[in-house]
């Protein structure tokens, strides 16, 4: 397997696009290296593939339908594990129905299998990732204003006693900031500290990764009396975050204030450096964050109005963002992803109905749209993982 798509599974980076119809048959998928696997998630009733599978060639930008799953209400956000047998979906459903969910991943033939679900106890998950371990799952609860460990067992299922943890708090906004809301929970690269974006309090809690853990055991995952936090412009709404290569950056997308954070990183300390606007009209939809594989450029995606992606270079010695350009795309681009050879960016146009595909000059960061693209219903949430 491609040791450098292992490192950007594991760090979240990777994600997905196609040009096919729809293939009735099983495809089994050739040997070939530039060749990966594309998992969609979307909004979608249980009757509906709600989780597409695709055969992605990052060096051509061409991409083959191979098989969906249905049975879960609103698979929005997954993350494959680092061997891509196990995939992980929220059910984003508001109430007491929404749920974390394990799948097997068949990667010989290409079809995904609903193994369990769990509930989250925490209304909207919309984000989840997987412990360094492997052992523990967590989602980030935005109307539940908290996050949810779980963990595994041997067989990758949900154990059925999660560890919720509830915040408090509000921020200025009447309308946006009343409560807590989690929109994001990722591991700093080292590995150390668990990062919980609070959209409704502009802060990131920042949880220690506890120094004995038991498998099996949901609560001993985080060192939840150690918890700290670093608290962003008022107004901000923290929502999704991403790491540098050299792991001394962090930056964040904020939705409300349209703008992007440099944070430098340290130890598990986050130090604000930078605001820049990526939403230059005030549209108060900013949504998703990601930095080339090569380090040289951050984009992050805006909805509402002039939806598109805002793209930036990457100061190499000060972490500091300057404005490259804009690139308009579809309707509602909630989530977009870099493949790992840096030269496609594919982006979920929800309200488009399709993802586009675009290709990334490597000396100024620009995109141009390839006119490639899948059309596929409310797409939200676009993975790679390897054969």
């Amino acid at each position: 397997m491609n040791k450098k798509i292992l490192a950007l599974c594991m760090s979240g980076m990777i994600m997905g696009a196609c040009t096919s119809k729809k293939a009735k048959e099983t495809v089994t998928v050739a040997d070939n290296h530039s060749e990966m696997y594309m998992l969609v998630g979307s909004y979608a009733t249980p009757e509906e593939e709600g989780i597409k599978v695709y055969r992605f060639d990052e060096e051509t930008g061409d991409a083959t339908y191979v098989s969906g799953l249905k049975g879960i209400s609103n698979p929005s956000y997954l993350t494959p594990s680092i061997d891509g047998e196990r995939v992980y979906a929220v059910g984003e459903d508001e109430g007491a129905s929404s749920t974390a969910n394990a799948i097997f991943f068949n990667k010989e033939e290409g079809v995904l299998t609903l193994l369990n679900s769990q509930p989250t106890q925490g209304g909207a998950p919309c984000y989840i990732t997987i412990s360094p371990s492997g052992e523990f799952v967590i989602t980030a609860n935005y109307l539940g204003g908290s996050i949810t460990v779980f963990a595994l067992d041997k067989e990758g299922k949900l154990a059925t006693d999660p560890r919720l943890i509830s915040f408090t708090g509000n921020g200025p906004d009447a309308e946006r900031q009343t409560q807590p809301h989690l929109h994001c929970v990722e591991f700093t690269p080292d590995y150390k500290y668990l990062l919980a974006d609070d959209l409704g309090t502009d802060k990131i809690h920042i949880f220690p990764v506890s120094e004995e853990i038991s498998a099996g055991v949901s609560h001993s995952l985080l060192d939840e009396g150690s918890v700290s936090e670093v608290k962003l412009e008022p107004g901000s709404g923290p929502r999704h975050i991403c790491f540098h290569p050299n792991q001394k950056y962090a930056y964040l997308i904020n939705e409300i204030s349209g703008k992007v954070t440099a944070l430098s990183y340290n130890k598990g300390k986050l130090h604000a450096m930078q605001y820049i606007e990526a939403d230059t009209v005030g549209a108060r939809g900013s949504g998703d964050i990601h930095i080339s594989p090569d380090g040289r450029f951050v984009y992050a995606s805006n909805r509402l109005q002039a939806d598109g992606i805002a793209i930036f270079s990457v100061d190499e010695e000060k972490g500091t963002l300057t404005k490259m350009g804009y690139q308009l795309t579809g309707i509602h681009p909630r989530n977009f992803i870099i493949t790992p050879n840096g030269r496609y960016l594919l982006v979920a146009c929800r309200d488009s109905n399709q993802i586009q595909v675009f290709s990334i000059n490597k000396e100024t960061g620009l995109l141009t749209d390839t006119g490639k693209k899948i059309i596929t219903s409310k797409p939200v949430c676009l993975k790679f993982t390897a054969y």
